[in-house]
């Protein structure tokens, strides 16, 4: 290295100083940028909306209504190992029991396993990093505020008819899908509980795996068709609120009802449900509703619960409508009527004709 001279050193001087203007410059935009970074931006699909598009699922041990065992929206560590644990007994009770007392029972296990049908995440839903005892956040209480007509309304559609097949359930009749993962609300339940988002600039579609529902949202035009016109899950129409999908959904069929973890509810003719979906990471849509029917609610009221990448694909989901439970339930009923008053009912060894 050449020694440095006294003539050299200005020069030398001059570079320094020049060298720590870069630094402090580079460190100060660095810290700027640091400081206003924002808040998670969606990515773009071709034509510039926000991409919600992918496979989704909602799964999770997390109620639409607070069960007694929690007191407040955010659950402690002691209240989910109680529900956990449960849960944990239950499914695994369930998928242990022999169908056939004469086969030997299956080797216990400490975990639920979790079988080719049963799909349920076994904790609690998380969001932002809270762990939530209900998907209901307004009433503060997690509870559906009912009136006294929608607390009828549901008893109605959930009476065990065996009249006929139109009174059956509509999961019995393949109508909806067991505990309602197509809605509207899209409830979580226990298995098959995926989402395929696809868009483009006119419509959003929802295909849902269980009963391989799709729900079409119409997007830009807000208007509704007139009351008399009620589609199946009524009529959907979506706009985008910066990286927000907005959808809001009316003419709903007489009494649909939604089932749901820890109970349902059934619209009004008037009812009004609005969905938000936003996209608040690269791996979660932040999934928010709220119910306006005063008919059969003392207040309108709000719901969340986050959706996360499900590992897919979507597969057929080929419900068999009138393959065995509807004849059974419809002899079997039948049978009851013609039978005396005092008669027992037939037993397993006995089917009914």
């Amino acid at each position: 290295m050449k020694a440095q001279t006294p003539e050299t050193w200005p020069r030398l001087a001059t570079w320094l100083a020049g060298l720590l203007s870069v630094i402090i410059a580079l460190g100060a935009a660095l810290a700027a940028g640091s400081a206003h970074a924002g808040p998670y931006r969606a990515p773009r699909t071709s034509f510039g909306a926000p991409d919600l598009q992918g496979l989704w699922t909602n799964t999770s041990l997390t109620f639409l209504q607070r069960p007694p065992v929690f007191k407040a929206l955010a659950a402690t560590d002691a209240e989910a190992a109680a529900m956990e644990g449960v849960f944990r007994k239950m499914v695994g009770d369930l998928l242990l029991t022999s169908v056939d007392p004469k086969l030997p029972a299956p080797p216990v296990v400490k975990e639920a396993p979790q079988s080719d049908y049963l799909e349920m995440d076994m904790h609690l839903a998380r969001i932002n990093g809270q762990m939530r005892s209900s998907w209901i956040v307004e009433p503060a209480d997690g509870r559906i505020p009912f009136t006294d007509l929608g607390k009828k309304a549901r008893a109605a559609a959930v009476k065990e008819d065996f009249d006929g097949p139109e009174g059956r359930p509509t999961e019995e009749r393949c109508l909806q899908a067991i505990g309602s993962p197509e809605g509207p609300p899209m409830m979580n339940t226990g298995f098959n509980a995926n989402y395929q988002i696809v868009e483009t600039p006119e419509y959003v579609a929802i295909h849902i795996e269980m009963n391989h529902d799709v729900r079409i949202i119409r997007m830009g035009d807000r208007r509704h068709p007139p009351a008399s016109v009620r589609p199946w899950m009524g009529d959907s129409v979506g706009w985008w609120e910066g990286d927000t999908l907005v959808v809001e959904t009316t003419n709903f069929p007489k009494d649909f009802g939604v089932g749901s973890l820890g109970g349902g509810f059934t619209y009004s003719p008037q009812g009004k449900l609005t969905e938000r979906f936003t996209r608040t990471a690269k791996d979660q849509i932040l999934y928010q509703f709220s119910v306006d029917d005063p008919a059969y609610f003392k207040q309108p009221w709000r719901a969340e619960m986050p959706m996360r990448p499900a590992k897919g694909p979507i597969y057929e989901y080929a419900c068999h409508e009138g393959n065995y439970s509807l004849p059974n339930a419809l002899s079997g009923a039948r049978a009851r009527e013609r039978a005396p008053d005092d008669a027992a009912p037939p037993t397993a060894d006995q089917p009914v004709r």
